[in-house]
């Protein structure tokens, strides 16, 4: 039976499934507008308490860190994807936010790769064949039909972080081990290949929400990444 809540639908699919989609060739970036990124700001923070973002699990200092780099970046889509890897598979960890509507479209589960960690991800690579999640912003591309169906192209921003995801055809997808008969067998989510694997049911409504040009952030509390992020950054030669 589907579970409703006041922040979507969660619709769960049993079974397995393995591995993520090809991917098309890319399409053209667009240069990014950046604007000076201070340290998020933790005073109250409207939006953040309207949406209900605590209750769902979602820190306000990831929910800011977000806002800021889609601001550097000079996204414009209304919808903002949040995947907060510093959770476990076990949570509902992937936010779809409507900024525009002030709506939380959906709070579900989203898969991690396999050589990240096992309930939480711990390691995360850019490089090819390494099976593991990218951290950093993507901006959504088109659909295409692969193994997993309907299935969505990621581009990486974010050099040294995610930039050769599309190489690694990297794609959000959904799968069938991305479920809750899956933690009641595992007491996790399956892994994926380093695709941001959703909920098989919710995979399409998720994808059309989100496809042409949305912004995607992947959060973990990594050192490396926070310091040297060029959206929550911005050095002065990068301007």
């Amino acid at each position: 039976m589907p579970t409703y809540t006041k922040f979507g639908v969660l619709l769960v699919a049993a079974g397995l499934a393995y591995a993520c989609s090809s991917a098309p060739a890319s399409t053209t970036d667009q240069q990014p507008h950046l604007t000076a990124a201070a340290a998020p700001a933790l005073p109250d923070n409207p939006l953040y308490n309207e949406l209900g973002l605590k209750e769902a699990g979602l820190e306000q200092s990831v929910f800011e860190y977000a806002i800021t780099g889609r601001r550097n970046i000079g996204n414009r889509h209304p919808v903002l994807t949040i995947a907060d890897m510093s959770q476990p598979s076990t949570q509902k960890r992937l936010y779809v936010i409507d900024l525009k509507a002030r709506k939380l479209l959906f709070n579900t589960y989203v898969a991690h790769g396999r050589n990240s960690g096992g309930l939480v991800p711990e390691r995360f690579s850019n490089t090819p064949s390494s099976w593991q999640t990218s951290l950093g912003f993507y901006r959504t591309l088109g659909t295409y039909m692969g193994k997993h169906g309907l299935s969505l192209q990621l581009k990486g921003l974010e050099k040294g972080f995610n930039t050769n995801v599309q190489d690694r055809n990297i794609v959000l997808h959904g799968a069938n081990y991305v479920c809750e008969d899956t933690v009641r067998l595992k007491g996790r989510l399956g892994w994926s290949e380093g695709c941001p694997a959703v909920p098989y049911a919710l995979s399409k409504p998720i994808i059309l929400a989100v496809k042409d040009g949305s912004c995607l952030f992947v959060y973990a509390p990594n050192e490396d990444y926070l310091k040297k992020s060029v959206y929550l950054n911005v050095a002065k030669d990068t301007l």
